[in-house]
């Protein structure tokens, strides 16, 4: 990757981040080596994370961004934009209006692999990246890279994270009156979220060592069976790139599925995700789908366990578009994705139905995944984190070299 000349001055106006320190001591970095940093904030979260910097306010959430991002892009000059996940109701102007205007826009958003990496892709990530839907392609381009290096690893504990989104909500209480047009990406009210991961959280600390119990033995039984690996309800893979109105419309779907068509001896094992609010009764949904599915006996519902061994002794895996994808593919486990997920592709996942996937589950192509998990790795993923200390560090360095490059790893690529 080449990076930019140190005597071409770069011009960044930094959009909504993380809920974190990240953005801001990206900035920092950037503005140390001798280019323009500027901020959009959104609402009172944005301002708090990004501290004593300087930064504008647009207090109009989505209505009127156009112009005043025109307006920015004329007078001062940007030449790059900096965004986290581009279908926040803000980002999604700002990405046409960069493309029209001729401006870089970079979009970071969490890793396609975990838990040591960050994704950085040009103008969208997940079913908006530019990584060609072309398998031959990524064998092609696979066999010319190398085994990317061992990453740096750390730990980034849960309850940083959590200390991050709770200072980001306390502050989001100004913004009725200093924010008042802002409208919060989520679709869930920060208390009722808090609310649901205490609830749940202290529901784990009682079951979660018989459920990680359970899991194991069910994997050492040699039982026969697919694995379910549920996805947040607010996540925007859910939301925006898939035809599902939520998990639990997912569960009876692939319940009728795999009560008229999967091996009787085989049993469907549902993992719930390790972060869920607990806001919807997936256990009560499970029960009542192997009632009406004749499934008695058949199904497992799990609110923790080892998803890695699941996946990987599975008969197959049935996602949406989780990253879990990516580990049983890893493993060599048949995988079938029901959405556009950037490993749908022929010789990786299972093409056909859904009706079809539990009698004839094809594993994938091992050399194929190797060439495609190389470009990834090369072309999107960034080492580092965007909580902890360690992480954030990490992703600084790495990440500012990348946003100062030419041209991005995917263009140099083509």
């Amino acid at each position: 990757m080449r990076a930019g000349s140190p005597l071409t001055r770069r011009n960044f106006l930094f959009l909504q981040g993380p809920a974190s320190p990240f953005f801001g001591r990206l900035a920092d970095r950037l503005r140390s080596l001798g280019h323009g940093v500027f901020r959009l904030n959104f609402c009172a979260g944005d301002r708090a994370c990004w501290g004593a910097r300087p930064a504008w306010s647009h207090r109009g959430g989505a209505q009127g961004l156009d112009e005043r991002l025109k307006a920015i892009y004329s007078q001062h000059g940007i030449t790059d934009q900096v965004l986290f996940g581009d279908r926040r109701p803000v980002h999604r102007p700002a990405v046409g209006q960069g493309a029209a205007c001729g401006v870089r826009t970079h979009v970071f958003e969490e890793g396609y692999f975990r838990p040591w990496w960050i994704t950085l892709e040009r103008d969208g990530v997940n079913a908006h990246s530019r990584l060609p839907r072309d398998a031959a392609w990524f064998a092609d381009t696979g066999q010319r890279l190398p085994e990317p290096a061992q990453p740096v690893r750390f730990t980034s504990p849960f309850r940083v994270r959590a200390a991050h989104d709770v200072a980001y909500h306390v502050a989001g209480l100004l913004n009725p009156v200093l924010f008042a047009g802002y409208r919060t990406h989520a679709p869930i009210s920060a208390p009722l979220e808090y609310a649901g991961y205490i609830r749940r959280f202290a529901t784990l600390r009682l079951i979660g060592s018989r459920e990680r119990s359970r899991a194991q033995a069910l994997v050492a039984s040699g039982r026969p069976f697919f694995l379910l690996p549920l996805q947040l309800n607010t996540d925007v893979q859910i939301r925006e790139h898939s035809g599902f109105a939520h998990m639990g419309e997912l569960i009876e779907q692939v319940m009728a599925s795999f009560a008229r068509h999967a091996p009787g001896d085989a049993c469907l094992v549902i993992k719930n995700h390790p972060l869920d609010m607990g806001l919807m009764n997936f256990a009560r949904i499970v029960q009542s789908c192997e009632q009406r599915c004749g499934l008695q006996g058949r199904t497992v519902y799990l609110e923790d366990g080892d998803l890695t061994a699941l996946a990987r002794h599975a008969l197959g895996v049935v996602t949406v578009n989780s990253t879990v994808g990516l580990v049983a593919l890893e493993h060599g486990t048949p995988t079938l994705a029901l959405a556009g997920a950037i490993y749908h592709l022929p010789g990786l996942t299972f093409q056909g139905a859904l009706d079809d996937f539990w009698r004839t589950p094809e594993p994938p192509d091992a050399q194929l995944f190797a060439c495609f998990r190389r470009v990834v790795m090369h072309a999107t993923q960034i080492n580092g984190g965007l909580y902890c200390r360690a992480g954030i560090d990490l992703a600084v360095d790495n990440a500012s070299r990348a946003l100062l490059a030419d041209r991005s790893p995917l263009e140099c690529l083509s």
